[in-house]
């Protein structure tokens, strides 16, 4: 990964190459996984305008959260062309994750999340903001993160930093009302990004550099701590993504001021 490139988000798609996003300027920076190598393939708006979270989705369009732009971008990961611009205000728009028919993305500083709605061929529509309420706590800054959806498919998860010391809530997407997930003893204070691969939801512990590994009913209203995976190679990861038996994450390292000679680099571990 380029010196500098400031790594936060990682999707996969159908081939074997994972995207990256830049917080220092929202550059989209692709490798492949059978190789290692890579290159950046779309330049970003700048400075103030990071990427964060991404997904791919099945056609090939990237759907970035941008951060302190308080943006929604879409992008063509084949030409690296940024197609749309969506500006929902200034907040910190910060994850994002695919459904059949939207795009939903999570704001870290206000208590509601952003469907775009997505066209008969995957192409994106209109904005709407829908208002978290029931159990949803929001902290006086920073607290939604990551975001998944149910096994079943039928609500959305939520990393909530502040509620119970920090948690997954279950939000119904149509309302909008919250449910904490009974997670046991088990807490998410420093929880970033989601991962459900079947009823197996990861969840990255980015401050403690773990990955805590939860099973799922099918509902995702309850969730059995299974795992907990660490590495030594481990500098602060964010996000995860899946390709075949193995989990990708990007180093953030937050730990470390960022210089345009800073490396960053990917690990890869074992799933279960």
């Amino acid at each position: 990964m380029p010196d500098g490139f400031q790594p936060e988000g990682i999707t996969i798609g159908a081939a074997p190459f994972a995207y990256f996003g830049s917080l220092a300027n929202g550059d989209i920076y692709r490798a492949s996984l059978n190789t290692g190598r890579g290159g950046i393939i779309s330049k970003g708006l700048g400075a103030q305008h990071p990427t964060v979270g991404l997904k791919i989705g099945r056609d090939g369009r990237l759907f970035l959260a941008g951060g302190v732009s308080g943006e929604l971008r879409t992008v063509d990961a084949r030409s690296g062309e940024i197609e749309k611009v969506y500006a929902v205000g200034g907040t910190f728009v910060n994850d994002v994750i695919l459904t059949p028919d939207a795009a939903w993305f999570t704001d870290s500083y206000q208590a509601r999340l952003y469907r775009l709605a997505l066209g008969r061929h995957g192409e994106p529509e209109a904005v709407t903001t829908v208002p978290l309420s029931g159990d949803w706590e929001q902290g006086p800054d920073f607290t939604a993160n990551g975001i998944e959806r149910t096994p079943d498919g039928r609500a959305l998860l939520v990393v909530n930093t502040v509620a119970g010391g920090g948690g997954l809530m279950r939000v119904d997407p149509r309302t909008g009302a919250a449910t904490a997930v009974d997670l046991g003893a088990s807490q998410l204070p420093n929880g970033d990004g989601l991962l459900l691969l079947g009823r197996t939801l990861y969840a990255v512990q980015q401050q403690q550099n773990l990955i805590d590994v939860f099973r799922l009913n099918a509902s995702g209203t309850k969730g059995t701590a299974i795992a907990r995976i660490t590495d030594p190679r481990f500098r602060i990861p964010t996000t995860v993504a899946a390709w075949d038996d193995r989990l990708y994450l990007p180093n953030a390292r937050f730990d470390t001021e960022p210089t345009p000679d800073t490396e960053y680099d990917v690990v890869a571990v074992d799933r279960l």
